[in-house]
């Protein structure tokens, strides 16, 4: 049993890891918690075995920390997702304009109007006076956030959701031809953003 959790306790750990850090959804995000939990247990038949104390309180509490998350992910959070979804299914069978998940636009694909890629949202910035938002900040180029580069895309220039994705009235080049938003200080307002 013992040389069985010393080679689950690792694998589920770094597997877990991987798939918290990956933010695909809180359903995803939930299972990862339950595979951390698998190697916690792992840690602590591992611990108990060897007399490793440290090791033993670390991963004990680490087990209650993942049963928080396993809550807080496939519990809670993933009702929400869901109830959010349902409104918007809902809303798309109804004589009224069909709704969207503020919360589901982060990592949403933006295309132009041809079906090129443009990038994907990163997040959104909320016009609190208006109730609407003002303007989306949208990734480009780079690969797993290395060499990308940022720009404002208006919420009016968005016009349609489709199969997942954000239809923008604008192109590629448009988008690239705008101010580069920086990382940790984003424009107060769209038109900081370059965003007329």
């Amino acid at each position: 049993m013992n040389e069985l959790a010393g080679w689950v306790a690792p694998a589920a750990t770094m597997i877990a890891a991987m798939m918290t850090a990956a933010n695909l959804g809180a359903r995803f995000t939930g299972w990862g918690f339950v595979v951390f939990l698998l190697g916690s247990i792992g840690w602590v038949i591992v611990a108990a075995t060897s007399g490793q104390t440290n090791l033993l309180l670390t991963n004990g509490f680490l087990a209650v920390v993942n049963l928080v998350g396993i809550w807080r992910w496939l519990g809670r959070q993933a009702r929400y997702e869901a109830g959010g979804r349902e409104a918007a299914e809902r809303s798309e069978a109804k004589p009224v304009r069909p709704l969207l998940p503020v919360g589901s636009l982060a990592d949403r694909s933006v295309v132009a109007r041809d079906g090129g890629t443009l990038g994907h949202v990163v997040d959104a910035m909320l016009d609190e006076g208006a109730g609407r938002i003002a303007y989306l900040v949208v990734r480009t180029g780079g690969v797993g956030g290395v060499g990308e580069t940022l720009h404002g895309l208006g919420w009016g220039e968005v016009t349609a959701c489709e199969a997942g994705r954000l239809v923008a009235a604008i192109d590629a080049p448009a988008l690239a031809a705008r101010p580069a938003l920086e990382p940790d200080a984003w424009p107060a307002s769209a038109r900081e953003a370059g965003i007329a």
